[in-house]
């Protein structure tokens, strides 16, 4: 970070007591992003999982909450000592402090938070934070060089800004719900809030990028992500079926439009995801299951025959992989080399992360009160991510941070 008074370039970190330190307690980082002042003014799912993949890479995330708190501590069961496990999922390495907006004091500590940030995001519906002198022009015009990224569901344009943002209605109004479920019921919803991981994920790349551009110009910039547009790109191949090919995909339970097998076939204890997404690993598929004839058989020697006499193809795998167990079938294919694998609840996903070394749960915290979580799924050779601090209690910083934000020795310039 450059350190000239002045520079939009440089970080705004206010000092404690002129001392150029940050507040006591906040654990700043030494990640990659270790330095890095974000205000969190978000909250659900989308803004939170952004920020707490910032701060899991080193960044000091100071997470503002409504007195009401964060709507996701509230999202039970299930709970881990009376905490909902879906609050504590997305929010840790962060600091909260409680600001009442309507307050002219609390107002002011978000407004000196913003000023001073390198990063802001927020998800209120477009528009909402201009009454409060929080938007993006009034907080650019006295901190130039913020990063600020809004999340919304459905764009900042005059007619998105009545529509409430929520996953559930982006999976139906993008059309990913007409792709889920049995062909002949109703339409599913994904099992998880996909669209917003996705936005918040995208949001941190476009954090990243401004960030990156900072770096290079001095310039910051208004990031913008909705739940819509990144629905539409992670729908890929599908919305290219329609944006490309004119091609309005339909709902077809487990099976894949282009390719086959590539779905759940049944075995004799359970059912197992099979794939062959090429001519090899087809031909590999059937010599294990004893049926090398299958490769020749012009119906089946190439994918698109496959797709297209799947109704053939799929009774005649099933018939011998109803012989033995998934388990059983796994170990052989994957052998192979062919994809597969069993249909398992989310334990045994844990479990099988752990047998092949992923380490997927890490302590946070001290002690028997240390929580269990789910690992930043990002590894580097040189900054690993950063386990700090556990998801705060409402408020559980806001002291220091409030004399942090307001008092005259807090404004002083690094």
């Amino acid at each position: 970070m450059q350190t000239r008074v002045g520079d939009p370039r440089r970080g705004r970190r206010p000092a404690v007591a002129g001392d150029g330190r940050p507040p006591a307690g906040s654990g700043p980082g030494s990640g990659p992003l270790g330095g890095l002042l974000v205000a969190d003014f978000s909250r659900i799912l989308a803004g939170p999982y952004c920020t707490m993949m910032l701060a899991d890479l080193g960044a000091d995330v100071v997470k503002v909450e409504a007195p009401r708190g964060d709507d996701s501590r509230t999202w039970v069961p299930p709970e881990r000592n009376g905490v909902s496990t879906y609050y504590l999922a997305i929010n840790r390495n962060k600091r909260s402090v409680v600001l009442d907006l309507s307050v002219p004091r609390d107002l002011e500590a978000a407004r000196q938070l913003a000023r001073r940030a390198d990063v802001m995001v927020e998800n209120f519906k477009p528009g909402g934070l201009s009454r409060f002198g929080l938007d993006y022009a009034t907080v650019s015009a006295a901190n130039p060089g913020i990063v600020y990224a809004s999340i919304t569901g459905f764009g900042s344009s005059p007619r998105a800004k009545s529509l409430p943002g929520y996953d559930l209605m982006v999976q139906a109004i993008s059309g990913l719900m007409s792709l889920t479920g049995d062909p002949e019921g109703p339409a599913f919803r994904a099992g998880i809030s996909v669209f917003d991981v996705m936005a918040g994920m995208h949001a941190t790349i476009g954090i990243l990028a401004a960030l990156s551009h900072r770096r290079q110009t001095g310039q910051g910039q208004h990031v913008e992500v909705s739940l819509l547009a990144s629905a539409l790109s992670g729908l890929v191949n599908h919305a290219s079926a329609y944006v490309s090919g004119g091609v309005v995909p339909y709902r077809m339970g487990n099976a894949h439009p282009s390719l086959f097998p590539y779905e759940p076939l049944p075995t004799a204890d359970g059912e197992l995801v099979v794939i062959a997404g090429n001519d090899l690993q087809f031909q590999a598929l059937v010599k294990v299951l004893g049926l090398e004839d299958l490769a020749a058989d012009p119906r089946f020697a190439h994918n698109q025959d496959r797709t297209a006499h799947r109704d053939e193809l799929r009774p005649l795998l099933v018939r011998r992989l109803a012989t033995r167990t998934s388990r059983e079938w796994f170990d052989d294919l994957i052998a192979a080399g062919v994809p597969c694998a069993p249909i398992n609840t989310l334990d045994a996903g844990v479990a099988f992360a752990e047998e092949v070394g992923l380490e997927p749960v890490v302590k946070v915290g001290e002690g028997e009160a240390a929580l269990p979580m789910v690992r930043n799924p990002i590894t580097f050779s040189r900054t690993a991510p950063a386990y700090r601090l556990p998801p705060p209690r409402p408020d559980e910083q806001g002291e220091e941070i409030r004399r942090w934000l307001l008092s005259p020795e807090g404004d002083a310039e690094r």
